[in-house]
């Protein structure tokens, strides 16, 4: 069996019980409740909010000798209840040391006192006046102090090292967040990937979507997991409502939020602490700017509950959104607006590109497909932008013998639906011709058959662009570059390629989404090429005339493989990883057939390389890239062998 550990997973909890002012014992026993609940759906870590066992509102009380102690009592109880639980467990209580209270963190184990983290910013603004009551951390003075018995660390500069994974947890307390420079940064220069905060914010208006995104934005800047748990709507109401709002954030994205629930929330998310230490240390400036503290990490061991991978058509309870199109934006209007930043990119590429050398002229081979429509558009708008006539553009159809009518009929009506200057040129009898002088059976329909009729294509592009002194802008995706699905000195060569870096699954969405706002004529035929089924259409068509050659036919789904690809280039994940995910965002693909694409992407991708190796400019405009020049310098000669075999173990 694998575990969910194994595969660089933490399964997190953000709790906020009911509670009781002034009453650690009820307080406790709902944070008991909470913690086995927890425990019973696999919870590793789990967050409470601040002066959970006592109430963060219990004013004066604080001072009285007999509710510290109750707490203290109660803790111990807590801690006895919740031995026989495999989970971290973080709960907010006033702590007496060095003639002081501080309001803190208690972070236990198994019945052991892992360490008791103090706040440091205490608020004493507003509605807020904890300086009545509370020390910040910067006062205190020993490291260790003896709670419920146990002799344990005290300090604000505390780690817990998870010893069979890369789970480091640091922990601050509300107001720590709202500062400059809150303790959690420091905490992640130190190792911190999950950063846990016990707050206790009341509410007002406009302060939540503020809240959310402190929380989200140190997330992203600490390239780590964020927790928020904050005091519920049972906390006193006498000046002020508290709304429970519980966050999990992973690197600037919000995986799931609750607030002002009267009830008890339990929030759960799988977080992958694996993707956010490959974050780390590909971005190398994220360690730029640490400054020496004295930092104390505590050790603890979790044994982590196996994943059902290994069994065929069993599922994993896995607390985790999986997207199949990780290029798309889910969201319609994200989408969108990503979809008009990407396309301005691409032009404003094209465009510089253009003014820098002065050229008149962009040449095209327009086939009627998908690729070939995007880089037209791309041109076009990039031609508005430079404020040039759209007849500088050149557009070449070069039917070949398997240019399908519908293919051929929707490049001229594009062409001339947005006035381009257009050239028709079949490249049938050069092929042949061709085939002829270097002694090739027509009628052998292999790699010779095909690529030569790609070369030719590219040949007259060239020539054309020689003749106008113009520019030819490539067609190719990233789809097509990773798995090599282009011909060598063919339509993978170009002086300028706009597509470089846009997967074939995010092509689609482009062209659609240029299609919702185009004049009916061109709508129209932007609809029929999405449509289209994708193919090179290099053999040649059947008796009815349709498209036989179907390029997903011959390597697979483009969702799987630019699924592939975002995880093996963006994260560097394992291929037990990428199996594990892609079973949950493909839920009609079995196992086999994923391993089986899989293979074909792995062998594809490294024997491919050498054609990205000396691959034309193009803008990067996404998170991946397959450029050599700048994100992915891989040898053309590498072996896949190491891939390969953990694949096969998997089978």
């Amino acid at each position: 069996m694998i575990t969910l550990n194994e595969l660089g997973f933490i399964r997190a909890g953000v709790a906020v019980p009911k509670l009781q002012v002034a009453d650690p014992t009820f307080n406790c026993r709902q944070i008991l409740d909470l913690s086995f609940k927890a425990a019973s759906q696999k919870v590793n870590v789990l967050l409470f909010p601040e002066l959970s066992i006592t109430g963060y509102s219990s004013g004066d009380l604080f001072h009285q000798r007999l509710l510290l102690e109750a707490a203290e009592k109660e803790l111990t109880e807590l801690l006895q209840g919740t031995k026989s639980l495999e989970m971290v467990i973080a709960a907010g209580m006033p702590v007496r040391a060095d003639n002081q209270l501080f309001n803190c963190a208690v972070v236990f184990f198994k019945g052991r006192i892992l360490g008791i983290v103090p706040k440091t910013f205490i608020p004493n603004y507003n509605e807020f006046y904890e300086k009545r009551w509370f020390s910040s951390s910067i006062h205190r003075i020993s490291d260790k102090i003896s709670l419920c018995g146990q002799e344990v660390p005290f300090c604000e500069n505390l780690l817990f090292k998870d010893a069979g994974s890369e789970l480091v947890i640091g922990v601050e307390i509300c107001e720590d967040l709202w500062v400059p420079i809150p303790p959690s940064s420091n905490h992640t220069l130190y190792g911190a990937n999950l950063l846990l905060n016990l707050s206790a914010s009341n509410e007002v208006v406009g302060k939540a979507a503020y809240r959310k995104s402190l929380v989200a934005g140190q997330s992203a800047k600490c390239i780590a997991a964020y927790l928020y748990a904050s005091s519920g709507s049972s906390e006193s109401t006498t000046d002020l409502v508290f709304g429970g709002h519980a966050i999990i954030a992973e690197n600037g994205t919000l995986l799931q939020e609750d607030r002002m629930s009267l009830q008890e929330t339990l929030l759960i998310q799988d977080i992958d602490i694996e993707r956010l230490m490959n974050d780390r240390r590909k971005i190398n400036s994220f360690m730029g700017n640490v400054e020496r503290h004295d930092y104390q990490t505590v050790i603890f061991q979790l044994h982590h509950a196996a994943a059902d991978l290994e069994a065929e058509n069993e599922t994993t309870d896995f607390r985790r959104k999986v997207d199949p199109k990780p290029f798309v934006p889910s969201e319609k209007q994200t989408r969108e607006q990503s979809c008009s930043d990407i396309f301005t990119i691409q032009a404003t590429g094209l465009a510089q590109r253009l003014n820098k050398t002065g050229i008149k002229k962009a040449v095209l081979g327009i086939s009627g497909g998908l690729d070939s429509t995007l880089a037209l558009l791309v041109t076009y708008h990039a031609y508005k932008q430079l404020q040039r006539p759209a007849k500088d553009i050149i557009g070449v159809t070069m039917p070949g013998f398997g240019t399908s009518n519908r293919t051929y009929a929707n490049a001229a009506s594009l062409m001339q639906a947005l006035g381009i200057t257009t050239k028709d040129i079949s490249i049938r009898d050069a092929c042949i011709q061709h085939m002829e002088d270097i002694g090739h059976d027509p009628n052998e329909k292999d790699s010779t058959y095909e690529n030569l009729q790609a070369r030719e294509r590219t040949q007259i592009l060239m020539d054309i662009a020689n003749q106008e002194a113009g520019l030819v802008v490539g067609t190719g995706d990233l789809s097509e570059l990773a798995l090599g699905w282009c011909t060598y000195n063919g339509d993978h060569m170009s002086m300028y390629g706009v597509n470089a870096s846009i997967p074939k699954t995010l092509v689609k969405y482009l062209v659609a989404w240029f299609a919702e706002s185009a004049e009916p004529n061109i709508k129209k035929v932007l609809e029929d090429i999405l449509n289209t089924p994708i193919s090179p259409e290099l053999l040649p068509l059947d008796e009815a005339g349709n498209i036989q050659q179907m390029t997903e036919k011959a390597i697979g789904s483009y969702d799987l493989h630019d699924f592939f690809l975002y995880y093996v280039l963006r994260f560097g994940f394992s291929p037990a990883k990428i199996i594990f995910l892609a079973e949950h965002a493909f839920e009609d693909s079995d196992r086999q057939t994923i391993i089986n694409q899989l293979r074909v992407f792995y062998k594809r991708f490294f024997t491919q390389q050498f054609k990205r190796s000396c691959m034309p400019d193009g803008v990067k405009v996404g998170s991946v890239s397959l450029s050599p020049r700048g994100d992915w310098r891989m040898p053309s000669d590498a072996s896949y062998e190491l891939w390969l075999s953990e694949l096969e173990r998997m089978v």
